[in-house]
């Protein structure tokens, strides 16, 4: 057993500019190696990804370094385990459990899109990604969640700062104070909605975070709830926007891809699901050593972060072949991109059926859509991995 020694060559720079080939490197030569830029353990492997992220007594959630704690505040619903884990998804679960969720999600998220593209086509021209994505996306999120008057200007610079403060691994003080500060607006207005929903209760997501499973006359207490709305916020504005924008990336950017599912419809969720692995919109599940363990040849200390890279087990060649290559007709599979083990997102139904449902509009109204004349789509973040732009014309 030897440890291996430390990838000092990787900047946060080049993992924010294109992970990919990175994580084929360390794949084939170093599966687990220690990254001092970020300060973690990069575990690159589908199964040993898998392990890291499911096993609870080797590697747990409760990470002492992790800037979501640092900015969030804690228990948050990603950095527990446990009774403590367990009573924040009986909280978080029920607005986004998919039998729910498909009560809802088209009266909720259609007219969004409608109301999103007739300003995309009055203007003759757009960028999918902050014109129509991204406003579906915050708007949905916070309406499910309960804030219905926050406008989509604001959640943009809420998921930006919250980003800053979630990713900032290395410690950054501009990024944690963009971040702190961003927690205490968010902060602020989510007051005012608890006060409202704990002596009249809605089916919005805090209501329920308030009041689900609790005796009658009580309620969870608020601040214990505080740090899982943060998080909530920033993954569910987050990966169905961006994760909706690689889709589109991947689907025009293969045109016999795009005019299969132009002919199929059918076709729309599949692809959703290949555009999530191919560009994974959250990039690492993080954990803990709880001991000095082996893994793929490697010792991780106790105490040491690792991170279960899920846009790396999402490109394992060992499990996808061509992994680096957009194919929406692959076999069926499971991507990992909501992660794994009991901390898998639990508003994944959420997600992916409403990129299904932003896809759904676009082929109905603008069916002959393509990028630009001579636009490459090009992708930023390691932590949060986006398309930097999608110009569009029809």
């Amino acid at each position: 057993m030897t440890r291996v020694p430390s990838i000092d060559d990787i900047t946060v720079a080049d993992l924010d500019r294109d992970p990919y080939p990175l994580y084929a490197h360390l794949r084939t030569h170093h599966p687990v190696a220690w990254v001092p830029a970020v300060n973690l353990w990069m575990v690159t492997r589908w199964d040993d990804v898998q392990r890291v992220a499911k096993d609870e007594t080797t590697f747990t959630a409760v990470v002492q370094s992790s800037p979501v704690d640092r900015c969030f505040g804690e228990p948050t619903i990603i950095t527990t385990d446990g009774p403590v884990h367990r009573e924040l998804r009986k909280a978080t679960d029920p607005k986004y459990r998919p039998a729910r969720v498909n009560e809802y999600i088209d009266d909720l998220v259609r007219p969004l899109a409608h109301a999103a593209l007739d300003e995309v086509i009055a203007a003759g021209h757009a960028d999918l990604l902050t014109d129509y994505f991204e406003p579906i996306s915050t708007l949905s999120l916070a309406r499910s969640m309960g804030f219905a008057d926050v406008d989509v200007h604001t959640l943009r610079a809420w998921f930006r700062g919250l980003s800053l403060g979630a990713t900032n691994f290395e410690l950054d003080p501009v990024k944690q104070a963009a971040g702190d500060a961003t927690a205490d607006e968010i902060r602020a207005r989510a007051g005012a909605l608890f006060d409202r929903v704990s002596t009249h209760p809605d089916d919005c997501a805090l209501s329920h975070m308030l009041h689900e499973g609790m005796p009658a006359g009580t309620v969870r207490d608020r601040e214990f709830l505080m740090p899982t709305v943060l998080v909530a916020l920033l993954g569910g504005m987050q990966e169905p926007g961006h994760g909706a924008g690689s889709v589109l990336a991947g689907l025009l950017t293969h045109p016999e891809q795009w005019a299969a599912v132009r002919a199929d419809q059918s076709l729309v969720l599949q692809a959703v699901d290949e555009g999530l692995r191919w560009i994974a919109p959250i990039g690492t599940q993080t954990r803990q050593a709880t001991v000095d363990v082996e893994l793929a040849g490697a010792i991780i200390p106790a105490g040491d972060a690792v991170a279960a890279v899920v846009a790396s087990a999402c490109r394992d060649e060992s499990r996808f072949p061509d992994p680096d290559e957009f194919d929406i007709f692959r076999p069926e599979f499971e991507t990992g991109a909501f992660g794994f083990g009991s901390h898998y997102c639990s508003g994944h139904w959420f997600a992916r059926h409403q990129v299904r449902i932003a896809l759904e509009v676009l082929l109905e109204r603008v069916p002959h859509l393509q990028l630009a004349d001579g636009f490459v789509p090009s992708f930023v973040g390691w932590e949060f991995r986006a398309p930097t732009a999608l110009p569009v014309v029809w």
